[in-house]
């Protein structure tokens, strides 16, 4: 069994860790693992700047690899042992450890080796027992079978590995381009954006990082199980070359590590859509105001005394009353509210005035940004903005200073 062990041992450290095939024009990568050298390229195949290790994710530096003379004449050399091995084996006739006898029989439920004194023990009396051949062609059969299950689930394994080295490289990519946007982006908003720039490139990093460290993580999850997964099938296709009392010997541990095979899920590697959120007033008036024009009327119940409202309801002209004032002229400005009040989004109006002057104001309210900034729509100027957290309904609110002039104000 030592000499098996070994042997298994050797043949693996022969082989291609992708093809699971007897290394064929061997390189070794700068982490040191040995690969063909057509399967490596191929595994490579599509990548730029940095090249994973498929065993161990050591992300190599180029495509450099140095050819293993040595490690090609060993492989040659273990090519040979099977048929030398399988000589010696013929010449062992296993014995029965407890009663140094020829082994004949297999216990199918225990699954183990019997001889002919066996039989008669108190330990397998009422066991099903069968003749080595018998059960040998059975159980070859039942692994043939899972050798077939098991090269597809590696295929399908190995599809999904390359399929998550290609998703980390998108997902590089994707951030690299988000990042160029963002840098355009900022270049044309004053200097104050700075900060906002920082604290944005920052987010980026960090969901960089952590999508990356996740994806390599569940990279190497599924490397492992394909690791296991290869593992499991060398044992089987050596079982398989083995005599009917060696396949059978041991058969347990081959059968019981058919378990725990489920593959590990996929990460999702979806990115936010919308990495960064530039205050809208930047986007431009025109562009801001096509994208949030609010649809305003004036409400005739809240409008001060002195008002005249229009049929429409999007404007009021103050009228100085003649003989005495009004108490409330004396205490209020003239004033109206809107109809429609804002609990949620983003809207924008615009007022003009006319009268001495005739300013003409537009008003963007960002509700969940807790931001209200102020326009001059004569000469598209910034005049001023008010910052909190808002929690009600907002009312657009109308008011003008007490004149004698005859002011009106219209929802543009």
């Amino acid at each position: 069994m030592a000499f098996a062990a070994s042997l298994a041992k050797l043949q693996a450290e022969a082989s291609c860790p992708i093809c699971l095939d007897y290394l064929r024009d061997p390189v070794t990568t700068e982490c040191g693992h040995n690969f063909c050298s057509s399967c490596i390229h191929q595994r490579w195949e599509g990548l730029q700047d940095t090249f994973p290790c498929p065993v161990c994710l050591h992300h190599c530096r180029d495509r450099s690899l140095m050819k293993n003379i040595q490690l090609y004449h060993m492989t040659e050399t273990v090519k040979q042992i099977p048929s030398m091995r399988g000589k010696r084996k013929r010449q062992e006739e296993p014995l029965c450890k407890k009663h140094r006898e020829v082994l004949t029989l297999f216990c199918e439920k225990d699954l183990e080796l019997l001889c002919a004194q066996c039989r008669v023990s108190s330990d397998h009396q009422d066991q099903p027992l069968i003749p080595i051949e018998e059960a040998a062609a059975s159980h070859r059969g039942m692994l043939k079978r899972n050798i077939e299950a098991k090269a597809s689930h590696l295929e399908n394994v190995e599809m999904l590995y390359k399929n998550e080295v290609e998703n980390t490289w998108e997902v590089k990519r994707k951030i690299e381009k988000w990042r160029e946007e963002l840098d355009n982006e900022c270049k044309e908003i004053k200097c104050f954006l700075a900060i906002q720039q920082n604290e944005i490139d920052n987010n980026l990093l960090i969901e960089e990082k952590d999508v990356e460290e996740k994806l390599i993580e569940n990279g190497r999850q599924i490397s492992y199980h394909r690791f296991r997964l290869s593992s499991l099938l060398s044992k089987i296709e050596e079982k398989c070359l083995q005599t009917d009392e060696g396949l059978l010997t041991g058969i347990e541990s081959i059968h019981n590590g058919y378990g725990n095979q489920e593959t590990p899920a996929v990460l999702s590697c979806d990115l936010r859509t919308e990495t960064y959120n530039l205050p809208p007033h930047y986007l431009g008036l025109h562009k801001m105001f096509r994208m949030f024009q609010a649809c305003l009327t004036l409400d005739p119940e809240t409008a001060h005394p002195n008002f005249i409202m229009s049929r429409d309801k999007r404007s009021v002209t103050y009228r100085t009353p003649n003989g005495f004032p009004n108490p409330q002229d004396l205490t209020s400005y003239p004033a109206v509210l809107s109809s429609e009040g804002f609990d949620a989004g983003r809207h924008f109006w615009a007022v003009e005035v006319t009268g001495t002057e005739q300013p003409k104001i537009g008003i963007f309210l960002d509700y969940e940004l807790g931001e209200v900034s102020f326009y001059n729509l004569n000469n598209r100027s910034y005049l001023h903005g008010i910052t909190d957290t808002f929690t009600e309904k907002l009312m657009p609110y109308f008011s003008i200073a007490s004149s004698s002039a005859s002011l009106i104000i219209y929802i543009v």
